[in-house]
């Protein structure tokens, strides 16, 4: 599922090599752009993913009743499962990856350090084998020495990781990781590691057959992340140089031979700031951001992995592998960036437009116009890559597709994505996986304007609205009322934008117009086609593009500039003047109050009415998208009521607790 977009990117190699697909999908994705795309599709079972997409009978009984040959797992779900690897063996039937053994060696975190340090790989110092209580992690952890990366031994994606930095984090840790563990893959079992500070996390793509042969495709630069999931990948990395890459590869290479790996998989290195590398794990299946590999080497990961499954030997070898150019993938989420760096939203998408008018930008993505982000699956809208010769140009590229992309109908991270890749430091290279609490210490506010900017978007606005005023005078080109016209080339306006209220007068000639911004003059011109979402407008000679996210009769004008929205009220000077005389809404009181900042469901309520609660103390626990998430009390208080209870299903903004 996974929005159906590893489906649809499976289906189109499919589609290349002349082979006939299969799409499962549960019930609410029988419209899913997957489902659509494919020859056949069978229904697997109701929504809850244990009941569909992780129901293995459902999935056997529709291999046979089409007859399919061979199944390519994707990602996530069922990709590294040895039981269904097992049962798809007794079959007859393929699966699209590799044998059962390398699956159940690679995918126990505690196994696959074991075996790697057998193949001569580096790993990171911490404890091999099963933690049973908190106090046993307390213990492991203090032999270890903080930070210590408390794991799933199961796990991936992100899912069932928490760092502690003293005994009580280190509690907290065991019983969140184990629960989400148990919730994710069914496996609570976790393992306790050295947490390497300012690493960087970067991965070896590797292709294996199943005659010995094996490659390394480079590198992949992932350290851009937010609770361990990657946000922003790029292929090469800025950080290594020829031999430090060639002794990770050597490596990754060593560790599929040992497990006698054969497919596309990938093996992740911590690299410090010394390029000492450490092995974290192996993934048996593809990985989310594949593109940019295929990118700058030019092969198709999917039809490699086919070929092999076939049976065929690898048609390259070590020395055709190219570095070409360079990609960068921002993994596109509905989410919203200002809480957390992005908690998940959901809705339809009521407009839904992809950069793909624009040179040398790869859209994967398994949704459309219309289509319905959900609570039940991961919230990746798309995977949006940009390929050039250099890596200036494949940024400059990603800044111009990510201001190009329209989304509309849920919260979005297009704002975070396009501040990561236009920040000094991101530009330098100087990252690691702390990049983002780092850079924004007190969470992420959206782009800050500067005077200059600030006057661009004031100055736009004012042309959108005497655009839009202008048009409403005429029908069909004609005056909607028979007179003679008045023509009005100068107006005195006001502007609100957030606390600031700026004074304009804006004069038109033909299609340029001038804004006297608080005594500056801007320039701004542009074909204003009010009925697109996206504004192609010149300020000062310089193009932008600008979306206009919605506009009202009261002058409210939402743009979305240089990635981030923004509300401008435009009014003439009497309105403005009026303006002061109406009352203002009286915000709410948050501190007594606790509402839900994600849909999702209830897992658990600590408190009952009349309990005393301690400021920071854990009220109750919401799960969205897998992951759990703690709410706690703002202040010292006793508990009113509570509106919640385990297992129900709350909506962002939903009241869940008062405090007297």
């Amino acid at each position: 599922a996974n929005r159906g977009e590893i489906a649809c990117r499976v289906i189109k190699t499919c589609r290349k090599m002349g082979i006939k697909s299969v799409a499962v999908h549960s019930d609410v994705d029988s419209g899913a752009v997957h489902v659509k795309m494919a020859d056949e599709a069978v229904c697997v079972g109701p929504a809850p993913t244990s009941k569909s997409y992780l129901n293995m009978d459902a999935i056997m009984d529709a291999i046979r009743a089409t007859g399919a040959q061979a199944v390519h797992p994707g990602y996530g779900f069922l990709s590294e499962n040895k039981e269904f690897a097992k049962r798809l063996a007794a079959e007859g039937v393929t699966f699209i990856g590799p044998d059962t053994h390398a699956i159940q060696a690679m995918g126990d975190k505690i196994e696959s350090k074991l075996i790697a340090k057998a193949a001569k790989v580096n790993t990171i110092p911490g404890f091999d084998g099963v933690v049973k209580t908190a106090e046993e992690a307390v213990t492991i952890a203090q032999d270890i020495g903080y930070p210590v990366m408390i794991k799933a031994s199961a796990g991936g994606g992100g899912k069932g990781m928490r760092i502690a930095w003293n005994d009580e984090e280190t509690r907290e840790g065991f019983r969140f990781s184990s629960q989400e563990a148990a919730s994710s893959f069914g496996d609570d079992r976790l393992l306790i590691e050295k947490y390497i500070d300012n690493p960087r996390h970067i991965e070896i793509q590797v292709l294996a057959d199943k005659h010995g042969n094996a490659l390394w495709l480079n590198e992949r630069e992932c350290s851009i992340q937010r609770r361990n999931q990657k946000v922003v990948e790029e292929a090469p990395s800025t950080f290594l140089d020829p031999v430090t890459r060639r002794a990770m590869g050597e490596q990754a290479v060593q560790l599929a031979k040992a497990v006698q790996y054969s497919s596309a998989g990938t093996v992740e290195f911590l690299v410090d700031s010394k390029k000492d590398f450490y092995f974290l794990e192996m993934n048996t299946r593809l990985q989310v951001e594949h593109p940019i590999t295929e990118c700058i080497t030019g092969l198709d990961l999917v039809e490699q992995m086919i070929r092999v499954a076939k049976g065929y030997q690898l048609q390259h070898i070590q020395e055709d592998i190219p570095i070409n150019g360079w990609a960068i993938e921002s993994r596109v989420y509905a989410e919203d960036p200002y809480k957390s760096f992005g908690l998940p939203s959901i809705g339809r998408l009521s407009q839904y437009q992809e950069p793909l008018n624009l040179s040398n930008v790869r859209v994967d993505s398994g949704i459309q116009e219309g289509s319905d982000i959900s609570i039940y699956y991961d919230p990746m809208i798309s995977k949006l890559v940009t390929y050039g010769a250099t890596r200036a140009e494949a940024l400059a590229k990603m800044e111009d597709a990510l201001d190009n992309y329209v989304i509309r109908g849920v919260t979005h991270n297009i704002s975070l994505l396009r501040e990561i890749i236009t920040h000094p430091r991101f530009i330098s290279g100087d990252i690691s996986t702390n990049f983002l609490p780092e850079v924004y210490p007190d969470g992420f506010k959206g782009h800050q304007l500067d005077t200059t900017k600030r006057r661009e978007l004031l100055a736009t606005a004012a042309a959108l609205y005497i655009t839009a005023q202008l048009r409403s005078q005429n029908f069909l080109g004609d005056l909607r009322v028979s007179s003679t016209p008045v023509e009005i080339s100068q107006w005195e306006l006001c502007a609100e934008l957030g606390e600031e209220c700026h004074s304009m007068v804006v004069t038109k000639s033909q299609d340029v117009f001038t804004v006297d911004v608080d005594g500056e003059k801007v320039e701004v011109s542009g074909h204003w086609n009010l009925a697109s979402p996206l504004l192609q407008v010149t300020i000062n000679g310089t193009h932008r593009t600008l979306q206009c996210l919605s506009r009202d009769a009261s002058g409210k004008i939402v743009l979305q500039y240089l990635g981030t929205s923004f509300q401008v009220r435009i009014m003439s000077r009497l309105a403005a003047e009026l303006n002061l005389y109406m009352p203002e809404k009286v915000s709410e009181d948050t501190s007594s109050i606790l509402r839900s900042p994600m849909p999702g469901t209830v897992v658990a309520v600590s408190i009952k009415p009349g309990d005393t609660v301690a400021e920071g103390q854990e009220i109750c626990v919401i799960e969205a998208m897998k992951m759990q998430n703690s709410l706690t009390a703002a202040k010292q208080a006793k508990v009113k009521t509570v509106h919640c209870k385990p297992g129900e299903t709350v909506g962002e903004g939903d009241l869940l607790v008062e405090l007297e």
